[in-house]
């Protein structure tokens, strides 16, 4: 049994074509949770009241990591895989059948992040660019998507183990979560760096977390790939997360962070 779960926040733009793509998959999921965290308006959510398979639920904006983990209580016990979605995310019609077939052939791998391509919502057509292969450390410290910009062709074609995945697509292992329960997602994280804090964890504990190329997922990125164009809060916010990020597993990038944080700090002042 596969449960998806899509956090929402003002998802009226998005969210029916991520649906669409899921009903259209090669493998159904038997169950979508959907938590609307904090939306200005939840008149958009509600024809989804009424079908079948679907949970609508709504909570206060207590971040990202949180409401994640609304829809895992939601969700329940039974389910051997939960995928983590966001609203802005499109599978192809095979991907969640193709990631269920490699997870259930890498049996330590608690978490499976696809190849992420570029997808312009305004105009309603992929990019030609990546948008994620899994997600890296620079030698001083900086988390990256790999890839991310860069041309889709045959570059990232190899199925491998990497440090973490983007948290956009994260198709999980049960097994691995049920531990971690009642919070899979540590709520201290608002927004950012929750999905490598998580798969840090996972990876501690024993497991792998994998880049499967053959699993194809468009991703809008709701944030702009500009850092300038963002907000000061969003700003401050992702340098904080960062910060802790590298606090909490004691990571030798310390200096990196603090650097980053006051640094976004004094640019803003």
């Amino acid at each position: 049994m596969v449960t998806v779960i899509i956090v929402t926040h003002n998802s009226q733009t998005v969210l029916p074509r991520c649906l669409a793509a899921l009903a259209e998959q090669t493998r159904r999921p038997e169950q979508v949770v959907l938590v609307d965290s904090g939306s200005a308006s939840k008149a958009y959510l509600q024809q989804y009241r009424e079908q079948d398979g679907i949970l609508v639920h709504h909570a206060d904006n207590r971040g990202f990591g949180a409401a994640n983990n609304i829809g895992v209580k939601l969700a329940g016990g039974g389910q051997s895989f939960l995928l983590f979605l966001n609203p802005d995310a499109y599978l192809l019609p095979t991907a969640l059948d193709t990631a269920i077939e490699v997870m259930e052939r890498q049996q330590r791998a608690a978490v499976l992040g696809g190849r992420l391509l570029g997808y312009d919502h305004d105009a309603g057509t992929p990019t030609g660019r990546l948008d994620s292969a899994g997600v890296f450390r620079t030698w001083y410290g900086r988390w990256y998507d790999r890839g991310q910009g860069e041309p889709d062709d045959s570059r990232y074609g190899r199925q491998q183990q990497v440090p973490a995945l983007c948290g956009a697509f994260l198709l999980c292992r049960w097994e691995a979560l049920a531990p971690l329960l009642p919070s899979v997602f540590d709520e201290t994280f608002f927004l950012y760096k929750e999905d490598i804090d998580l798969c840090l964890r996972l990876t501690k504990a024993g497991w792998n977390c994998l880049y499967a190329p053959q699993v194809q997922v468009y991703h809008c990125r709701g944030w702009n790939p500009d850092r300038r164009s963002m907000t000061r809060a969003a700003r401050l916010m992702a340098a904080r997360s960062e910060l802790h990020l590298t606090l909490k597993h004691r990571s030798p990038y310390l200096l990196w962070a603090v650097m980053k944080y006051l640094l976004v700090r004094i640019a803003d002042s």
